[in-house]
């Protein structure tokens, strides 16, 4: 099997969807610089004991393998991998490979709900400076809950989409395109399993239950809307126009070597918070503007890890979906140079024509998440 570019060998597997050019998208998993499409592995019979249903397997997007206990995921994982340690006794396996180059690489997921964290301390303190210079920078809330925001999950969009620049009020009176678009650094998680029921909490221990797996994320902001529009009730239009995600999708079980524990919390949060598993990843994270990197962090030291931002989302009963969507919030490190955010970093914000990439890896780039790119349209005519 191919090897290609490093970080997505079969230790790592991300599922997504593609097109072979006039066809229809398709479920795939990414080795290498090809992609394995899995419906014709079931036709093959290769599939034939693994307990994912075939329409599933033969969906346009990943909800449906979404929807499958993690059991059925792990037999998945399992068959691909031994597909792909022994191809000479499966033809039918290289005959499911699809050159990158030669495909549509898609959204691979319909979102459900999207919701966006604020977990990272040093994000939060220094927009808290930035925005309140003459008050606390952290809310009186903020080591004692996760804070979120419902996002709209209709202008999610995948990596390669142009963002156009979004027009709105400036201030008293004041109207058109913003003047200070940023990018914010993200990982996203999409929730799977069958989901869970109106009413029902989940369990902190059970959060591995229904997350399916990890994407980058980048959420546009516009930072004079945002700074005009947030108070009482925080972001809207700041950042409803456009939201970006990775395509491949990095399996819960595939960053198992790459949880760490995570930061001290004080104080210690409530009993529905607490967990005695590692959910902070330690994944590498670089933001490039226009062809010159500008910050390099690690996802891992976030303040609220995964677990507990489930946790918290359904501990009122709200239910999740398969392909529901839960970013972590801009993802900044004590360090300059690691901030997530060009407001943080003090540099002139987006200009028509700037692309932006985000990217994340594991390790010496044994597992990649892969990239998340947009390049800035101009504001259209209103």
């Amino acid at each position: 099997m191919p090897a290609g570019t490093p970080g997505f060998g079969p230790a790592n597997l991300p599922y997504g969807a593609v097109a072979l050019p006039g066809g229809a998208a398709r479920v795939a998993v990414r080795i290498g610089d090809h992609a394995m499409l899995l419906e014709p592995l079931a036709t093959a019979g290769l599939l034939d004991d693994v307990p994912v249903p075939r329409a599933a397997i033969a969906s346009p997007v990943l909800n449906g393998l979404m929807a499958c206990v993690p059991e059925a995921w792990a037999a998945l994982r399992a068959r691909l991998q031994e597909l792909l340690a022994d191809p000479d006794d499966h033809a039918g396996a290289a005959r499911a490979l699809v050159a990158l180059a030669e495909a549509d690489v898609r959204m691979p997921v319909a979102i459900g709900d999207y919701v966006d964290f604020y977990s990272s301390l040093e994000h939060a303190t220094n927009v808290g400076r930035l925005f309140r210079p003459d008050g606390d920078p952290l809310p009186p809330n903020w080591r004692h809950l996760p804070i979120g925001y419902h996002g709209r999950a209709g202008t999610v969009v995948v990596s390669g989409t142009d963002v156009r620049r979004p027009r709105g009020q400036l201030g008293p009176g004041a109207f058109g395109p913003t003047q200070a678009l940023d990018l914010e650094l993200e990982l996203g998680v999409l929730c799977g399993g069958p989901g869970s029921a109106l009413g029902v909490p989940i369990p902190i221990d059970e959060a591995a239950r229904h997350v399916f797996g990890f994407v980058l994320v980048n959420d546009w902001s516009a930072r004079d809307l945002q700074r005009w529009e947030y108070q009482p009730l925080g972001p809207f239009l700041a950042k409803s126009f456009a939201t970006s995600i990775s395509p491949w999708v990095v399996p819960l079980a595939a960053l198992d070597p790459f949880r760490v524990p995570g930061r001290a919390q004080d104080p210690e949060p409530l009993p529905y918070l607490r967990t005695s598993e590692d959910w902070a990843l330690d994944v590498a994270l670089e933001v490039e503007v226009a062809g010159e990197v500008v910050s390099r962090g690690n996802a891992r030291g976030l303040y609220w890890n995964v677990a507990q931002q489930l946790a918290h989302a359904t501990v009122n009963g709200a239910s999740v979906r398969p392909g529901d969507l839960l970013a972590s919030g801009t993802i900044s490190g004590a360090a300059p140079g690691s901030e997530g955010s060009l407001l943080e970093l003090g540099r002139g914000f987006l200009a028509d024509g700037d692309a932006v990439v985000l990217r994340g890896w594991c390790g010496e780039h044994e597992l990649s998440f892969g990239e998340v790119a947009g390049t800035i349209l101009p504001a259209g005519s209103q």
